[in-house]
């Protein structure tokens, strides 16, 4: 009885230890799951939105790696094709590489930007924008530390050198960066920017370590929210969860 029971336990714990082997190989490999916490990337990304991210689209690095093993040399990537204008991506953040960031790529390397009255200019040339629909803003998510509050900001169609398209917002905080200097990105790194443009620490922000993210810091492309809640419903009140879900962002392509 006793050599059933301690094969039992033995098969549980190989079927254990089978699963977290395969879950990190497909989690170091092919996809990774990522949660959004900030309002930076309003409206393209919601806090509560629950995404993956695709870690084979631009190779690998070692910040691809589990606690960020140097068993991948560097710096630099291996296999795979370096990342387009327009894609979200999940960086390490220069400063704290232990940080994941989350941004749009909006420039490559050798690239010229800067914001004029709060128009993205690239390489000399202004951005096309597009006024649509303002984009109201209100859930139990926002903090006193961001400059978004309930109500309608200013929403934009931003079209960028070669077509791709994307939706922005203004007005969610004070325009500190509607007007900069120019910045030329660096070989190997790429510029990022947040598509809620009033309220996103990225590349423009001197003070938020993002700068020029370099190509080894980038973990993967984000490709689809897997799950989303509005936050009405706290842990602790799980006959209010079925009501919190965002059923209509459920597997939707993030662009």
């Amino acid at each position: 009885m006793a050599s059933k029971t301690s094969s039992g336990l033995m098969e549980t714990v190989k079927t254990l230890v089978y699963a977290v082997v395969i879950a990190l190989f497909i989690r170091t490999f092919f996809y990774e799951p990522f949660s959004i916490p900030s309002a930076s990337m309003v409206p393209t990304l919601l806090i509560g939105d629950y995404l993956f991210v695709s870690k084979f689209s631009y190779g690998y690095s070692r910040y691809s790696l589990p606690f960020g093993l140097p068993l991948i040399p560097g710096p630099g990537r291996i296999l795979g094709n370096p990342p387009q204008r327009g894609d979200v991506v999940v960086f390490k953040l220069p400063r704290d590489p232990s940080v994941n960031y989350i941004k749009r790529i909006i420039g490559l390397p050798g690239d010229k930007l800067q914001m004029k009255e709060g128009v993205l200019n690239i390489n000399d040339t202004p951005v096309k924008l597009l006024r649509i629909k303002d984009f109201y803003y209100d859930e139990p998510f926002l903090r006193g530390d961001s400059g978004c509050r309930a109500g309608d900001y200013q929403q934009f169609m931003e079209t960028l050198p070669g077509g791709r398209e994307h939706v922005i917002i203004k007005n969610c905080g004070p325009p500190l960066f509607d007007n900069t200097a120019v910045f030329t990105v660096p070989p190997d790194h790429y510029f990022m920017m947040g598509d809620n443009r009033d309220d996103s620490a990225d590349s423009r922000d001197p003070s938020s370590g993002v700068g020029y993210v370099p190509a080894e810091n980038l973990v993967g492309h984000a490709q689809f929210i897997f799950y989303s809640t509005d936050g009405y419903g706290a842990w602790w009140e799980p006959w209010k969860w079925p009501f919190t879900v965002r059923y209509d962002r459920l597997l939707m392509t993030i662009h």
